[in-house]
């Protein structure tokens, strides 16, 4: 039977005390004590809490304590180590706590990680931020989010000309990224640019890669008005349901073995697909978010309540902290959009 209405939103915060109970450390504010995988975890948990009183008070002593207690571990510089995609998370972190308790310690953070990803615009390539400070690489998951903390940014800060900066950054970002070759014949985004040819690296196209850019570009409409955003995420976005589903519909990677870090990916499509479903009303990405959420929550569950990365329940696939989170994460989406 299909979870409707305010179930979607009573399952969610189920799976997220279970999430904490689990998982979370009070004393380093981390979840499974992962890096990254935390800041998309206190992004959901920040979404979780505006869908209402409860959730929020649930949210925000949650986020507090991540937030004091999180800074410079993992060999991090507050949030900021090497790694911008890393830095890009932990933004988009303090976007989502911005949005709940409107405390501008949150949004400072923000803009500070940002600013330290400008420095990563150096690649061959005719722009585009490197996914690291070493140069190893050029992806497309630290590209996307670069683009998403700038238009979310724009959107966020009072100041004009700070605004139209930001909006200057996520412009630059899509001009080069949409021209760069990364997306390829099938409006799919594939892992990244080869820093030597400057082409497409052809490696996969993760659930992730499909799902960032959507609500990047979502909020780059929102702070613009131009709608030509929308319509490019669209197209990804009916790629991604089209190429990256199974024949039940339900959400896939395009690899068969999922590890631990790879069990946060689906979470961050659904993530983007509902903040793009918010702006364009396709009933399409409606239906699909519902009914992803409802064959997790039926099949991909274990007897603990524990929530596994094969949402179809077909196959063992990985479970813990990471696609339990991303289990939150569609229940939420689901939430936001039904």
């Amino acid at each position: 039977m299909r979870t409707v209405g305010a179930g979607y939103l009573e399952h969610a915060k189920e799976a997220a005390a279970k999430l904490q109970s689990y998982w979370y450390d009070d004393s380093t504010g981390l979840w499974a004590q992962r890096w990254w995988e935390s800041a998309n975890m206190a992004t959901t948990l920040a979404k979780l809490g505006l869908l209402g009183q409860d959730s929020h008070s649930f949210a925000i002593p949650i986020l507090q304590t991540t937030f004091s207690k999180s800074p410079n571990l993992n060999g991090a510089r507050g949030w900021k180590n090497t790694y911008y995609d890393d830095e890009g998370w932990w933004a988009l972190a303090w976007l989502a706590t911005f949005d709940l308790t409107g405390e501008h310690r949150y949004l400072d953070a923000a803009k500070d990680l940002f600013l330290d990803m400008t420095s990563g615009w150096t690649t061959p390539c005719g722009g585009g931020i490197w996914w690291d400070k070493n140069h190893f690489s050029i992806a497309a998951i630290s590209n996307e989010l670069f683009l998403s903390v700038a238009a979310q940014l724009a959107n966020r800060v009072s100041d004009q000309e700070l605004k139209n900066y930001f909006i200057g950054w996520a412009q630059v970002e899509f001009a080069w990224f949409s021209n760069s070759g990364i997306i390829n014949g099938d409006n799919l985004v594939n892992d990244g640019i080869d820093q030597h040819s400057c082409q497409n690296d052809r490696k996969p196209t993760y659930t992730y890669n499909q799902g960032v850019i959507l609500g990047g570009l979502a909020e780059l409409a929102k702070a613009t008005g131009n709608s030509t955003y929308l319509s490019f995420a669209t197209r990804i976005a009916r790629a991604a349901i089209s190429k990256l589903s199974s024949p039940n519909g339900i959400l896939t990677e395009p690899v068969d073995a999922i590890d631990e870090q790879g069990a946060m990916f689906k979470g961050a499509f659904v993530r983007g697909l509902a903040a793009l479903q918010k702006e364009v009303h396709v009933n399409e990405f409606r239906e699909y978010l519902m009914r992803n959420a409802d064959s997790m929550w039926e099949k991909a569950r274990d007897d603990g309540g524990h929530m596994g990365s094969d949402w179809e329940g077909k196959k063992q696939g990985f479970r813990g902290a990471t696609s339990h989170a991303s289990g939150l994460d569609v229940l939420v989406a689901a939430a936001e959009v039904v």
